[in-house]
């Protein structure tokens, strides 16, 4: 009897094998026999990186079953990602064995693994699942009571302890000292990481604060506010957290989970303000020639918006002055050879911008049609990543709120983000005439990245932006 290993090939990204003993001798016929074992190598499927900024993800809906065959490019869940709802495809064929991270499980790190599958004709429902890659990291938890030694000495700080009302909500759930936590925030604010590390040392928390060192020290954070009322109209340094479902007292919050995208956009909006020097430039346009053009193909049962227009006019400034459609990189500016806009679409979740793609050599009614079409993916949650990543330039556009004017934020690595208004009626003064006539005037601001488009540069811009819009017939609308 002679054995040998014949792998299959891998999948996503776990090889998976199988063994064939092979019976006989010249005078009897071969015969093979297929040996699997569920427990031995099943398939997994783990959290992906569905955008480049993922670092976690959410489930929310699982669209197979356990026990359902599973065939290549079939779809296995939906993904909310920190852009869009992504869904996740097999990549191979198989039946779904088990399903780990069930529907509205949260904060799924990359990597973690969400489900089992088998090959087909295997025994699904006897697979064996891995054990934990956490559980050999939780066994020196017993031994981190002698931690507490190296504190004291921190505990002569000689301001209040300053905590995140996340952080102080775990403490003093469990009892523990926060001056035995390490704090890592802004200024030495104990950080709700810091708590739940805080936790993990000692997770008996009956047993901590006896064990704590600095004993003078523990009552002084949890008496100070019994013991010495605040004086009238202060504000207490840590309000208490209110309970889900009852009114609030004055003073108490209830903390709002954090989706995905909103913590995204935070980030980026953070980074962009303390990154990035922003330059502001305002002008007026008027809409007379945009407003009439609109009626025409109206007529002509072709609907385009106002905004498509502002697309198309800002597609073509950047065709005349390439040296906006720029972006920056740690090694400095990045000159595109395309022209993709990226529109801001309002969504539950936040703002999100999918992109209109060489939108200098579309058309307004192809312009149209594709931001309509990518704003109400983009309201669905179905953008795939293609259709939100990437960009050379942003518009925000308000005026349907009736907001008259504002400032947007840099869409980085975008050099330029332009902010657009509502329209208005003003009066004007014909200089040939002397006699008053009507506008529509609006007005945009162009937010810029000061290293990569100077003041000159961006008054250029919007001086071209401006001629393009009140004279539509200088752009290709066709």
């Amino acid at each position: 009897m002679a054995a040998s290993f014949t792998p299959l090939q891998p999948r996503l990204g776990i090889a998976h094998g199988e063994i064939r003993l092979v019976c006989g001798c010249s005078a009897m016929e071969t015969h093979f026999m297929k040996l699997t074992t569920n427990s031995a190598a099943p398939v997994k499927v783990e959290m992906p990186a569905l955008s480049p900024t993922m670092e976690e993800g959410n489930i929310v809906k699982w669209l197979k079953k356990e026990g359902d065959a599973v065939a290549a490019g079939d779809a296995l869940c939906e993904i909310e990602t920190d852009k869009a709802v992504v869904t996740l495809e097999s990549s191979d064929d198989g039946v779904l064995a088990k399903i780990l991270m069930e529907e509205g499980s949260r904060a799924v790190r990359l990597g973690t693994l969400i489900a089992l599958m088998v090959e087909e004709g295997e025994d699904w429902k006897t697979v064996e699942i891995p054990p934990p890659v956490a559980a050999t990291q939780a066994t020196p938890a017993p031994a981190a009571p002698t931690a507490p030694p190296p504190h004291p000495p921190r505990a002569a700080s000689t301001g209040p302890l300053r905590l995140s009302p996340a952080a102080r909500h775990i403490l003093d759930t469990h009892g523990l000292d926060p001056q035995l936590a390490t704090p890592t925030g802004h200024r030495g604010i104990i950080t709700k990481e810091d708590a739940l590390n805080l936790l993990k040392k000692f997770p008996d928390s009956k047993t901590t604060p006896v064990t704590a060192a600095p004993v003078a020290a523990a009552p002084s954070p949890v008496s100070t506010p019994a013991a010495a009322p605040l004086p009238p109209g202060s504000r207490p340094m840590y309000p208490p957290q209110s309970i889900p479902g009852k009114p609030g007292a004055p003073g108490t919050f209830t903390e709002v989970p954090a989706s995905n995208v909103r913590r995204v956009i935070a980030q980026r909006l953070t980074q962009s303000k303390t990154t990035i020097p922003h330059a502001y430039a305002t002008i007026d346009c008027d809409l007379g020639a945009v407003m009439q053009l609109r009626k025409e193909m109206a007529k002509a049962e072709i609907k385009v918006s106002v905004n498509d227009f502002i697309i198309k006019a800002a597609a073509a400034t950047l065709r005349e002055l390439p040296e906006v459609n720029v972006t920056w990189s740690g090694e400095g500016p990045q000159a595109l050879d395309s022209i993709s806009i990226s529109i801001a679409v309002a969504t539950p979740k936040g703002l999100i911008t999918p992109i209109i793609t060489n939108a200098a050599d579309k058309g307004v009614q192809e312009i149209s049609a594709n931001a309509k079409a990518l704003a109400q993916k983009a309201r669905n949650g179905k953008l795939l990543p293609h259709e939100y990543q990437g960009g050379s330039f942003s518009i925000s556009n308000l005026g349907m709120f009736g907001i008259s004017e504002f400032s947007a934020v840099i869409n980085p690595p975008q050099a330029c983000i332009l902010a657009v208004g509502t329209s208005r009626a003003v009066l004007h003064l014909t200089e040939e005439t002397g006699a008053l006539s009507t506008q529509q005037l609006m007005t945009v601001t162009l937010s810029s990245d000061g290293r990569l488009v100077d003041d000159e540069l961006a008054s250029r811009f919007l001086d071209k932006f401006r001629a393009n819009l009140e004279r539509p017939q200088r752009m290709t609308l066709n």
